[in-house]
């Protein structure tokens, strides 16, 4: 037993000499030296105002999966922002669900300190963005504080189609793009042929395109030197700059159950705002005291002794307890300093900063709680998940079939996925939701119902005394637009009527082989082919005019079914269109169930009747007395289905005997069978409810 201990420790001695004399190289990567070699910032250096001239902001967009949240974690760590012991994967996705899914749902920031190669020290300011299409108004938000932005491409996927909107939205504010190329350490990375894509699609000039791998660290200097160089400072201030009005830009709010609305923002113009100062938010008009003041590194540092000056993000708290008014997008000014008087500049109204648009919603569904004793939670929940979502909406809505709840506007199938599961984990609601719908616009007869028309379908505004909400059932002669966000309301179908939908224009990015099948699938969700695209010899983009209620449904689960997974696709709403569209309603056991109601196309309502009416047989439970499931479009049957009874043998104890004494027991059966039916109700699960998801099926009648 010594000898063995004796053993153990002379190898181990020796393996500690060998890593002692061992070169650097060979213990560890050279990419990874650097980031070793980091030391943590200094949090005192937050209290110096920096030099407008080494302020850099940008932002980071990518497709899905590029490695967005890799590369700003080795930023992060190269700049010696966080500590080597604090440092974990996707460090700036706080949230368990964007780390469960590796994707990035809610907007970050980060504020940075790097020393270049000229031996000058620069503030970078990272603003993090989303990458999936249902958050393009978060890219948005992220890409109106910055001067340019890093456009991050897998070596190996190459150009996707997010990837061009993100460009897209970069170019309209005129931001300064520089190209990088992950994961170039793949062995499937091509760099000069995604290079040549970007190139060719977008229009960038790749020559100086950063080649880098965010898993490994390579590369990671040469992207911070090229943000140094590439991206402009923040723009000079004006000879009267002291003169003039701070105007500070919210591009993120959050909620916090002890400070409040803690706002994210960037001071665009004026002197700045410091802790202390009364500030205005323009859009609601109402006015608070700044509390604490500070910046983002990436946690929360308060600043004291200083003012947030033009072209510095940070954030303020100023004890803001209202929803409505911190709202994203909003502009902030100072009416009064911090123990000086009101000047000219503060007294008069400040114009609001220009380019920020309130999201609009494109998918409504209905949230019930599944205890109606949850109902107050559920509102206090959606009103404090608001402050985090500022795309969400919600009204109340009572429904005879669900009870009360609250009709909600996403963004999309993913935007009211997330929602759904927030509110469950974080605020212990459990929910049943309706399946998601668009909204349309009815245009009523009248004698300029086609003047109308053609406005909604040329994208004008009209005036507001033409827009009716779907609740007011009083009908003037004139025509009015009646906006409807929940099918059961859809109005019956009328000759004489207008019913528009929302179209976008898609565009689908796919291996070559696969274009043949893709077509096929947007041919039967009722699209148009725009334009066909060859990227390169291997790839092309299809760009369709599609219904939104085509999109919505399973539309990008078929597209990546029958690519195998290598397709990407990207929408944008284009406007409204007219179309021949009726409401589908089911009736289960005689009872309109207004929650299952659709709304399709005229030529489709028969087999989408099918189709629905079988998935219901299949999901609703058996009962005691026969349910009969149509589909109905206004007083028509379409389609009709029968749930069979659950029979008790009432002859089991009838081992013989006459006939007649089997019959009275039979229509005894059979008369309590009809009461039953008479006076029972069917529960609907809420499985039920989603299979109006997916009213197309390859199988039977």
């Amino acid at each position: 037993m010594a000898l063995r201990h004796s053993c153990l420790r002379l190898l181990l001695a020796t393996a500690c000499h060998a890593l002692r004399v061992a070169p650097s190289a060979v213990r560890r990567p050279r990419a990874l030296a650097p980031l070793s070699a980091a030391k943590t910032a200094d949090v005192s250096d937050v209290e110096t105002a920096p030099p407008h001239a080494k302020i850099r902001n940008f932002a980071i967009i990518a497709h899905i999966d590029h490695g967005k949240s890799t590369l700003a974690d080795r930023m992060l760590e190269m700049t010696g922002t966080v500590a080597g012991r604090d440092m974990q994967a996707q460090l700036l996705d706080s949230m368990d669900l964007e780390r469960e899914r590796g994707i990035t749902i809610k907007l970050n920031a980060a504020r940075m300190s790097f020393e270049a190669e000229d031996g000058e020290t620069y503030i970078l300011n990272l603003i993090d963005t989303p990458g999936h299409v249902d958050f393009s108004y978060e890219v948005s938000r992220s890409l109106a504080a910055c001067e340019g932005a890093l456009l991050v491409v897998d070596a190996a996927q190459g150009v996707q189609a997010q990837t061009l909107a993100n460009v897209y939205l970069a170019l309209e504010n005129d931001l300064e793009i520089i190209p990088v190329l992950n994961k170039i350490d793949l062995p499937a990375a091509e760099p000069e042929r995604v290079a040549e894509e970007i190139e060719s699609t977008i229009g960038l000039d790749c020559t100086d395109a950063v080649l880098a791998s965010a898993k490994s660290g390579l590369g990671i200097q040469e992207v911070l030197e090229a943000i140094v160089q590439r991206v402009p400072p923040p723009p000079d201030p004006e000879d009267d700059d002291a003169k003039s009005p701070t105007r500070a830009l919210i591009f993120d709010s959050k909620f916090d159950a002890y400070q409040g609305v803690i706002t994210y923002f960037r001071v665009v113009d004026g002197p700045g705002i410091a802790k202390g100062d009364r500030v205005k938010f323009v859009a609601s008009g109402v006015t608070h005291d700044v509390t604490e003041i500070g910046v983002m590194c990436p946690d929360r540092v308060p600043v004291a002794g200083r003012r947030l000056q033009r072209g510095e993000v940070g954030y303020f708290c100023a004890g803001i307890k209202s929803v409505e008014d911190a709202r994203v997008g909003d502009t902030v000014t100072v009416v009064k300093s911090a123990g000086v008087a009101a000047t000219a500049s503060q007294s008069r109204d400040v114009a609001a900063l220009p380019g920020y648009a309130e999201a609009t919603p494109m998918v409504y569904s209905g949230l019930f709680p599944v205890d109606a004793d949850q109902y107050e939670a559920l509102r206090d929940a959606l009103s404090k998940l608001k402050l985090n979502d500022a795309a969400l909406r919600y009204e109340a809505e009572n429904s005879p079939a669900m009870g009360f709840g609250f009709r909600c506007g996403f963004l999309g199938l993913l935007h009211m996925e997330i929602v759904q599961e927030r509110l469950e984990r974080e605020y212990d609601v459990d929910l049943v939701i309706t399946a998601p719908s668009v909204v349309y616009k009815v245009v009523q007869p009248g004698p300029d119902a086609a003047d109308i028309v053609a406005k909604l379908e040329r994208g004008e505004a009209l005036a507001e005394s033409a827009i009716e909400d779907q609740d007011d059932e009083s009908v003037d002669e004139a025509a009015r637009v009646l906006v409807v966000d929940n099918p059961s309301r859809m109005p019956d179908r009328d000759r004489n009527s207008h019913t528009l939908e929302p179209f976008v224009n898609l565009e689908v990015i796919a291996p070559t082989e696969y274009t043949g099948a893709l077509m096929e699938l947007a041919q039967e969700r009722r699209g148009e082919l725009v334009d066909m695209k060859y990227l390169t010899p291997t790839r092309t983009t299809i760009i369709y005019n599609m219904p939104l209620a085509e999109v919505i449904t399973d539309f990008f689960d078929q597209v990546k079914s029958r690519t195998r997974g290598y397709a990407s696709m990207e929408y944008s709403i284009t406007g409204y269109r007219e179309s021949p569209l009726v409401r589908l309603d089911v009736k289960i056991n005689g009872d309109l169930a207004p929650p299952l109601s659709t709304v399709v196309h005229e030529a489709d309502a028969q087999s989408s009747g099918k189709v629905l009416v079988r998935k219901l047989k299949e999901f609703i439970p058996r009962q005691m007395f026969k349910v009969p499931i149509q589909a109905c479009v206004g007083a028509g049957v379409v389609a009709s289905v029968q749930l069979s009874a659950m029979r008790k043998d009432v002859l089991a104890k009838c081992y013989g005997g006459d006939i007649s004494r089997k019959k009275k027991l039979l229509q005894k059966q059979a008369k309590g069978k009809k009461r039953m039916k008479a006076m029972g109700k069917v529960n609907v699960p809420q499985e039920a409810f989603m299979a109006v998801l997916n009213l197309r099926d390859s199988g039977g009648d």
